[in-house]
């Protein structure tokens, strides 16, 4: 209604929408609304095929607006009727009106002669200014308005602007009396795509329904009271050759052309379908070259049941034909799913088969799934054929023995499958044994399956060269995923990045993705920073894609969460972590699973949540012993643990923990860290400096810095019971001064070291902005970060650093070895871009955005 009272301000109104959108409601309604108006209306009747009865119909509406009985009687008919004239008359008796008037024509579809529309386009151009026309049409009219359109004057509601809304359904359902739940209004609102008419008829039906969302549910074109309407208003109008295009493409999605004239065996497919549509007769264009279509979903509903009602032994093969044209175009997916209507289920089993490997590179994983549902139970392994595509879901969903049973079938049923399906079918084994050796840990077997992979086929088809660039990025992303986890970082990194990197040349998106998202975990273990890079452009790209909670991230938002945690953002850790469990909700893999519970407990020992800590922890070493070979986080999941329990109270049972661990890891440095906590717990300070020296010395073994800043802090700690303070303050600056390039929070918080940063003068401090940091987060008071809308350079960047400290402007100079009129412009170059007005000011707002961990150094 608002719509036409705005479009009312133009001289022209024309309203397009197919039959039932609520045209006529809509002129009726508003002109209820606008009694004080004078009003024309003309409704053209059915195949209205003389012009003469239309004009002479609408002259007698205009002549009705006098009120006099003698000027308003009807026109006659003439055989020297001329169509221009009569515009003139109608023109002549519009002018004379001294009120405000308007015509509304409805139903103009209906004119079937084509000289009518000249006339009409004449008209609705001369109306005079006190005149607004208003046409209501079910196809766009051959009027020549575009002047109209250019200058304004031309207004134009299509059926998107009548299509009820989810709200204005539920306002209908609720005048009637009707009350369904949110999930079943929605429903509804989908089915009818917000037609007039369909929900109407839906409602009549709903009325005194006893099981209305049943009702909801199953309600579609073929309903009793829609499909009477339909085939009434739309499938008996139209000609025989279009009725039977329509029942037979009716087994589509979408149709174009083409496709429509193989399913017919005559040509001219594509001219009635943008017939159709011109027409509004429920057929939407889906592409700008409006070359593919598709039927409005109650249409097809009918459409597909009178096809099996009154040709039922033509739906097979009318699927397989479809199929046949689908897959010669690349369009598996709909191929098999038509190979499955027409019942040939080996047909599909093969066709889905032979494309699996590349769906999955393309992270179609929940479309084969949904394709796997379709097929029938058979006893048995059943379609043996389909082990490879099962094996693909299982190791999705993490289960990775179900998944090895899948694929010692798929393997028996390549010896005797034919070329080419043997070697892609192989192929796709061996590459499914590769991501299950890697989601396993066990690098040796990685290794063997990656070579045969890594070999590409001699002399091979474009087809198999460019299946074998594909199966090098996989074993590129598997080889160096498991060679982060068995601490071969160097490797594991480059690997990560000739695998992105060979994935973003050849335009698999979906792989340069996983690459990202593991070279995010293999990089953290030297350095955060690059860590959290990489994740970063893992979820940019996932995002551009449409995979923002697809499992294949997960790997990048549990490193980013983890990172966060060490950084002390534990706001922000928490946020990407429940993302992280969307995107993990069908993955039970122990790799993943060991990486999310082992972030989740780190989050809860930073918010001094230890018991929820200890949980997660125990998780975490559960999901590692599901591994073939050990983790490199293996020392960080046990030490933790036994940490935490020992915080806990529960020194015996820490103590206990760690006796299981067995051959170097248990000299590594996260577990000889472990065993100082319980010694500071059980009051052995001795003891427990005993245990962080070879950690702090740098020859115990440790995964990251941070295990040797967290035994400096237990050094510190062990100092201060002993009573050689001095020495606890040496021990907690090294802490800081190893802290500070990567921002390392965490170790600050887990080991209770407050007291002693407290302790600390901060101006005598070289790392006091860090210092400022961490009793920020430890006191709960630090803010989340905000960008900045500038960056600072390198140069700006080190000059910051310094002003949380001591030293003066010529002190700082001197530091950084330039003039006082330099740092002079650095300051107001960093005062601008922080949007900082002092000194004081500006250390506020760079700790906000963590800009002050980076070295500053007196």
């Amino acid at each position: 209604m608002a719509a036409l009272d705005q479009a009312s301000a133009r001289p022209v109104t024309i309203i397009t929408a197919p039959a039932g959108s609520g045209k006529s409601s809509l002129l009726r309604a508003w002109a209820d609304r606008h009694e004080g108006q004078r009003l024309a209306l003309v409704q053209v009747q059915r195949d209205q095929p003389d012009a003469q009865i239309f004009w002479i119909a609408l002259l007698t509406a205009v002549r009705g607006l006098s009120g006099d009985a003698v000027v308003a009687e009807p026109a006659t008919a003439s055989p020297d009727f001329s169509g221009a004239l009569m515009v003139d008359r109608i023109l002549e008796e519009l002018a004379e009106q001294t009120e405000r008037v308007c015509l509304v024509i409805d139903d103009v579809h209906e004119l079937a002669a084509p000289e009518i529309f000249a006339d009409l386009t004449r008209l609705l151009t001369h109306l005079p200014p006190h005149v607004h026309a208003i046409l209501a049409t079910r196809r766009d009219l051959p009027l020549r308005l575009h002047q109209l359109r250019l200058v304004g004057e031309l207004a134009e509601l299509r059926a998107a602007d009548l299509q009820f809304s989810e709200d204005e359904t539920r306002a209908l359902l609720t005048a009637a009396g009707i009350t369904l739940s949110d999930a079943a209004v929605a429903r509804l609102h989908e089915r009818a795509e917000g037609w007039a008419a369909g929900l109407r008829l839906a409602v009549l039906s709903l009325a005194g329904h006893p099981d209305p969302e049943r009702f909801v549910t199953d309600f579609s074109g073929s309903s009793r009271t829609v499909a009477e309407y339909l085939v009434a208003e739309m499938l008996e109008r139209q000609p025989q050759e279009v009725q039977d295009l329509l029942l037979r493409t009716s087994i589509l999605q979408r149709v174009n052309g083409e496709l429509a004239d193989l399913l017919t065996g005559r040509p001219g497919a594509e001219r009635i379908l943008l017939g159709l549509e011109d027409a509004n007769a429920f057929v939407v264009s889906l592409d700008p070259e409006r070359t593919w279509f598709r039927y409005h979903h109650l249409l097809s509903d009918l459409l597909r049941l009178e096809l099996r009602r009154i040709r039922p032994d033509e739906v097979p093969d009318l699927h397989r034909r479809a199929a046949g044209w689908l897959t010669a175009h690349g369009m598996v997916v709909e191929a098999v799913r038509h190979l499955q209507s027409a019942g040939d289920w080996t047909e599909a089993a093969v066709l889905l088969t032979d494309h699996s490997f590349g769906m999955m590179l393309d992270g179609q994983e929940e479309t084969m799934q949904n394709l796997l549902k379709a097929f029938p139970e058979r006893p048995g392994p059943g379609f043996p054929e389909l082990g490879v595509v099962r094996a693909m879901v299982e190791l999705v969903h993490g289960r990775l023995d179900d998944a090895a049973a899948h694929l010692a079938v798929a393997n028996a049923c390549s010896s005797y499958a034919p070329e080419p399906s043997r070697r892609r079918l192989r192929t796709a084994v061996t590459a499914l044994n590769l991501s299950l050796a890697r989601r396993r840990g066990d690098l040796a077997d990685v290794m063997s399956h990656a070579e045969f992979l890594d070999t590409p086929p001699a002399g091979g088809t474009d087809e198999e060269m460019a299946l074998g660039t594909d199966l090098r990025v996989v074993a590129l992303m598997n080889l160096g995923t498991v060679e982060a986890w068995a601490l071969k970082d160097s490797d594991g990194v480059r690997h990560l990045q000739e695998g992105a990197e060979l994935a973003r040349k050849i335009g698999r998106p979906y792989l340069e993705v996983a690459c990202l998202a593991q070279l995010g975990f293999a990089a953290k273990l030297p350095d955060f920073t690059d860590a959290r890079r990489y994740c970063e452009q893992a979820i940019a790209l996932a995002e551009q894609h449409g995979w923002g909670t697809a499992f294949i991230l997960a790997p990048a938002l549990v490193t980013l969460a983890s990172t966060m945690a060490w950084s002390g953002e534990f706001d922000h850790a928490e946020q990407v972590l429940r993302r992280a469990d969307i995107a993990l909700q069908a993955d039970t893999g122990p790799g993943i699973g060991t990486l999310l519970h082992l972030a989740k407990g780190m989050l809860h020992a930073g918010c001094g949540r230890k018991p929820e800590a200890a949980q997660e922890f125990a998780e975490a070493h559960a999901q590692q012993s599901r591994l073939s070979h050990p983790h490199a986080l293996a020392g960080h999941v046990t030490g933790w643990l036994a940490a935490t329990r020992a915080r806990l109270g529960a020194t015996a049972e820490a103590s206990a923990l760690l006796d299981t661990v067995e051959g170097s890891l248990a000299e590594s440095g996260e577990i000889r860290n472990a065993r100082a906590v319980i010694h500071l717990a059980e009051g052995n300070a001795s003891a427990a400096l005993t245990e962080v020296e070879a950690v702090v010395a740098g020859t115990a073994p440790s995964v990251h810095v941070a295990t040797v800043v967290e035994a400096q802090l237990l050094a510190a700690l062990a100092y201060r019971e002993a009573g050689e303070h001095e020495q606890a303050q040496e021990s907690v600056e090294r802490a800081l001064e190893l802290a500070e390039p990567q921002r390392l929070v965490l170790p600050f918080v887990t080991t209770d070291v407050g007291a002693l940063l407290e302790a600390t003068p901060r101006h005598r401090s070289s790392h006091a902005a860090l210092l400022t940091d961490i009793l920020d987060v430890i006191h709960g008071t630090s803010t989340q970060p905000t960008p900045v809308t500038q960056e600072l350079s390198p140069t700006e960047l080190r000059v910051l650093r310094y002003l949380p400290t001591n030293l003066s402007r010529p002190e700082i100079a001197n530091e950084l070895s330039v003039s006082v009129n330099t740092v002079n412009t650095h300051l107001r170059n960093i005062y601008a871009k922080l949007h900082a007005t002092d000194r004081s000011s500006a250390v506020r707002r760079a700790r906000e955005l963590q800009l002050l961990a980076g070295g500053a150094t007196r």
